[in-house]
């Protein structure tokens, strides 16, 4: 096993913006904002660890999980096991299914990372998982295919290097600023620097 895993919430963090990934994983900073809260809320329902059954369906809820070859580890919000065993992750997401295309793409990500970590703990193939979006409490179904398996490992290798390098990469001054929480922290008037110094820079 990889002996510094990364977080599965890494990945999505780096997908949305790998400055962002860098200050919170990096830097070890947060801060709350109106999105925050609210994925906070959502995941409410689904942080106490249980086990039902549905329909013979096996629903396991914050469910540890992990991948010793990637050096990957997190929760899954919800683990649907058939009756054979093989698991169907959900994550709950705030929002709308209807979600840019872009920010869609980054819930696909985590999604088949925590795939990649499901059947290697179980042996099963895993083909598919769903995002359920509170808002309109619906499910989209995703495909665990080969394009975002491969994506996934790449985003993986991306975080552990940012990580390593402990460099900040350069801010975006796009459309994800408006929805980040660390608008403020992120400073993004100012330059780049190596991470752990650049609150010194002007």
């Amino acid at each position: 096993m990889i002996e510094d895993p990364i977080p599965l919430s890494a990945l999505q963090h780096w997908c949305y913006c790998p400055r962002q990934c860098a200050l919170i994983h990096v830097e070890q900073v947060f801060a709350e904002n109106l999105y925050t809260l609210r994925g906070q809320t959502v995941h409410k329902q689904v942080d106490q660890p249980g086990v039902e059954t549905r329909a013979g369906v096996r629903v396991e809820r914050a469910l540890p999980i992990w991948n010793d070859r990637l050096g990957l580890i997190g929760k899954a919000d919800i683990v649907e096991f058939e009756a054979d065993g093989t698991p169907y992750p959900v994550e709950y997401k705030h929002g709308s299914r209807n979600k840019a295309a872009w920010i869609a793409a980054c819930d696909d990500l985590q999604l088949a990372a925590q795939a990649l970590c499901l059947e290697e703990m179980t042996g099963k193939d895993v083909h598919a998982g769903a995002l359920f979006y509170a808002t309109s409490k619906r499910r989209r179904e995703v495909a665990i295919n080969a394009d975002l398996r491969r994506r996934a490992e790449e985003a993986t290798a991306a975080v552990r290097a940012l990580l390593d390098g402990a460099v900040l990469p350069a801010p975006t001054f796009d459309k994800r600023c408006d929805k980040c929480s660390l608008a403020e922290i992120c400073q993004p008037t100012a330059r780049p620097v190596a991470a752990g110094l650049f609150d010194s820079e002007a």
